[in-house]
């Protein structure tokens, strides 16, 4: 071909080959030249990830119409036990490969044998069924229902309504094209006597799949006499009808292994150039985001060079059944698998039998039935979820995770355009949202980079130093006329069923946990709550007063944006105004809460009725602009993917290079035990192992030079968590605590306090220094650190019923009281005599807000 590279930089700027483009690929005999170029083309598109899918293979019925002369799998009734597989045997079958971590259940089948066989018909008159496709759906659902696997099905032709009907029990669908050419049905060819092997009913198939929203697999088999044109007309043919519904999720170029006892035993096999070929094409024609895959099985020995023509997937590779249509060819062994991609500079990663862009667009490509199944099985990328690590629980690191945080990564081995990225963090250069994805979906290699360049950065900014805050946590309320459909906290009318009961705490419970807060050595006191419809912005007025009366010195950190916002409607004054009211009335800082994901996409699903993104980041600004740092968090891992993390961070970016208003970066990960939207079947179980890692240490790389302090909680993370957190860009630890109401009704169970001696006894664990500090990152006095270790146990907490209205949060005190509060109150931090006038007018004035 004489303009080759001119067509291979076509396909480098990720243009589209067009059909006579494709077809001039027949006659180019250069497969190096081809190789390279799909090879590089794949990587823009899947980076250094190569998957597959971990399955049960279960032969439902050996029983086919059809008579294609190569194939071993289909068999008359005289040569099976029995024509169907049973129910139980399925499920236990299902229930063993659970066990081993298998997450497809891949149902392959002949064509309607019921419409040649008298015995399929009196298996299934016996079963209850009138059809194959009946049983299957049966049985499909069964196994969804019973063992959480995710049925894969390969039924054959199929009309619109027997789609339908399997749709509701599937995750995905597949039928092999095979070949486009009619030819290759005449007599004497490899599908004469195949009435389901014509193409056009083939094809006519996978039309209506598209039409129905069914996320499917196709392909073409190599080597049963076929041209090489004939093959790119058969992928040509897969691309029109993909171009049409967008559904085909993979295309399987397998390549044709001769089997004993068939009409094609001595028929030739192609060699391993032929195959070589026709994967550098097959990618070349659908470009870098396809699926390209060929089996590992039926070419062992060259799995690195099938690497390197373009595939991006192995298939489905089961630890526990045969390849029942190839069973001559065993599966290689997982770890055997993983060494030869690595040999290839790939990184295997495993996925679910429905592929990552079609888990992530569940709404449109999955039953409702099967949706809330994907969910529970998927990372945040549509990727499987490969471990039990869920936050709020105590688990050891995962192992593939743990071996990959300690892993030492050579530059060379990690992906190009990462290490650009990352290059441009450390110089505090421009990032935008496609970039900062990148960096979360980082895996493998790429994944070990990213943990070691944030936390070389980590240290030369924070050194080995670890720091944390004394605090209290007090929610003086759980009820909230919101709807936020993540947060098991808040109680309402119609949410008695969620953990814990509806209360409203009084002023004197306020005051009183504040005082217990400072003789415990907490130098703050961190106050949120639920919205309760009584509430205006005078209770948060009233609650500054309470702490002010008496504990002048405590810092308070308190009121979400959400607060803020509506306590200042229902003053009838803007939020600035309410902002500079507040500071008056002694508030130091605000929590960076009710942020969840800044991007309104989700918003409109986790908290429609909440602020939306442009809201919190006013308030935010608004609260900057009036002298008042803040903190900022993410909450994560429920309906979210790493671009909406991504459009969070940068937000953040943004408006700290505008105020620098923000002190630390907290992510929050989802606990999702309790969680309302779990429950339903609409949220993941919170983030992986491997998100929560990339969470802190994308964070400290994308804010270098903004924002210094990245935190990890020890509620949500644990013990393990916090221990691999420090290691990955993470310089503290956040408060005490003392009290943790809203991750524990949401199912954790890492307890209410981390007191300082547990806490610096993890720090020094990590080989790190503690550091206790205040609010603002100063240290603390020695009276305060004195305080802290000696402190008693903590009183038990009790919290009264709500009522029909909120109680007062507006401490009364007499005049004795407050001039003992004064006479306690350290000279330092005291006012002249004269402008000693009401406590109020004089804890106003000497907040303690540094």
């Amino acid at each position: 071909m004489s303009d080759w590279k001119a067509l291979r930089e076509h396909l480098l700027q990720g243009d589209v080959l067009s059909e006579q483009q494709a077809l001039s690929l027949a006659d180019f005999e250069d497969t190096a030249k081809l190789v390279e170029a799909a090879s590089l083309v794949r990587d823009f598109g899947h980076c250094n990830v190569i998957t597959y899918s971990r399955k049960v293979f279960i032969p439902l019925t050996h029983l086919c119409r059809d008579v294609c002369h190569y194939c071993t799998f289909a068999r008359t009734p005289r040569k099976i036990e029995q024509p169907y597989m049973p129910v139980e045997d399925v499920l236990e079958l299902c229930r063993q490969g659970a066990s081993l971590g298998c997450q497809e259940a891949l149902f392959t089948l002949g064509e309607k044998p019921e419409l040649r066989y008298g015995a399929a018909r009196m298996a299934l008159q016996e079963l209850g069924f009138v059809s194959t496709l009946e049983y299957v759906k049966e049985v499909a659902g069964r196994v969804l229902l019973e063992t959480g696997l995710l049925p894969h099905i390969n039924a054959g032709c199929m009309e619109a309504e027997e789609i339908a009907g399997l749709r509701e029990v599937s995750a995905s669908m597949g039928i092999m094209l095979e070949s486009a050419s009619p030819r290759l049905c005449q007599k004497g060819m490899p599908h004469y006597g195949s009435p389901d092997k014509e193409p056009i009913r083939r094809l006519q198939t996978m039309e209506l799949a598209g039409q129905a929203a069914v996320p499917f697999t196709s392909g073409i088999l190599i080597g049963i006499g076929e041209t090489r044109r004939e093959r790119i007309e058969s992928l040509l043919a897969l691309r029109q009808v993909h171009e049409r519904y967008g559904h085909l999720q993979e295309v399987i170029v397998q390549n044709f292994r001769a089997k004993p006892g068939t009409l094609m035993a001595s028929a030739p096999e192609p060699d391993l150039n032929e195959l070589l070929w026709t994967i550098a094409v097959a990618r070349l024609i659908f470009g870098a985001h396809m699926n390209i895959q060929a089996p590992p099985n039926l070419s062992p020995g060259v799995l690195p060079q099938l690497i390197s023509a373009g595939i991006n997937d192995w298939g489905g590779v089961s630890p526990l059944t045969p390849d029942h249509v190839n069973p001559e060819a065993p599966w290689p062994h997982l770890e055997r698998l993983a060494a030869e991609t690595a040999a290839a500079g790939k990184f295997l990663e495993q996925r679910l039998t429905v592929y990552p862009a079609y888990v992530t667009r569940g709404e449109q490509w999955l039953d409702r039935n099967v949706q809330p199944v994907v969910m529970r099985q998927s990372d945040a990328a549509g990727f499987a979820r490969r471990d039990n690590w869920v936050p709020g629980e105590e688990h050891a690191v995962p192992e593939i995770d743990a071996r990959l945080l300690l892993e030492d990564v050579n530059e060379i081995e990690v992906s190009a355009a990462l290490r650009e990225i990352v290059r441009r963090c450390c110089l505090e250069g421009e990032l935008t949202e496609t970039d900062v994805t990148r960096l979360f979906n980082a895996r493998g290699k790429d994944f070990s980079y990213v943990v070691a360049q944030a936390d070389q950065l980590r240290q030369r900014v924070n050194g080995e130093s670890v720091s944390y805050v004394v605090n209290r946590n007090i929610n003086y309320t759980n009820v909230c006329y919101f709807k936020c459909q993540f947060c098991a906290f808040s109680k309402g009318k119609q949410s008695e069923n969620l953990r814990g009961r509806p209360y409203d705490i009084s002023a004197e419970d306020i005051a009183g946990r504040c005082i217990e807060a400072w003789e415990r050595g907490a130098t703050e006191v961190c106050m949120q709550g639920g919205i309760h419809p009584d509430y205006t912005g005078q209770t948060y007025l009233d609650i500054l007063h309470t702490v002010r009366s008496v504990a002048p010195n405590l810092h308070v950190h308190a009121f979400s944006p959400l607060e803020v916002s509506q306590g200042a409607a229902t003053l009838g004054v803007s939020v600035s105004t309410f902002l500079r009211e507040l500071r008056l009335a002694g508030l130091c800082t605000l929590p960076g809460t009710a942020a969840e994901i800044l991007h309104d996409e989700v918003r409109a699903n986790l908290c429609p009725d909440k602020l939306n993104t442009a809201q919190w980041l006013e308030v935010m600004a608004a609260a900057h602009a009036e002298g008042m740092r803040t903190t900022a968090t993410i909450m994560y891992g429920h309906i979210d993917q790493p671009r909406h993390w991504a459009s969070h961070l940068l937000h953040i970016r943004k408006l700290q290079q505008q105020t620098g208003g923000f002190t630390e970066f907290v992510p929050l990960p989802f606990v999702h035990m309790e969680a309302p939207m779990y429950l339903k079947g609409k949220a993941r179980r919170g983030p992986s192992f491997r998100e929560a890692i990339l969470m802190h240490a994308v964070s400290r790389l994308v804010f270098h030079g903004l924002i210094d302090n990245i935190q990890a909680s020890w509620v949500k993370m644990g013990r393990e968590g916090v221990a691999a957190c420090l290691n990955a860009g993470v310089n503290d630890l956040g408060g005490s605590l003392m009290n943790e109401s809203i991750t524990r009704a949401a199912g954790s169970g890492h307890g209410q306090e981390w007191a300082p001696a547990h806490m610096e006894a993890q720090i020094r664990a990590s080989g790190r220094q503690p550091v206790m500090r205040t609010t603002l990152y100063a240290d603390v006095s020695p009276e305060r650190r004195e305080a802290a270790f000696s402190a008693a146990p903590l009183a038990e907490v009790f919290s009264a019923a709500a009522g029909k209205q909120q109680r007062s949060k507006r401490l009364a005190l007499s005049e004795v009281e407050q001039l003992v509060i004064l006479k306690n109150t350290p000279s330092q931090t005291r006012l002249p005599a004269y402008q000693e006038t009401t406590l109020y007018e004089s804890v106003v004035l000497m907040a303690a807000c540094n």
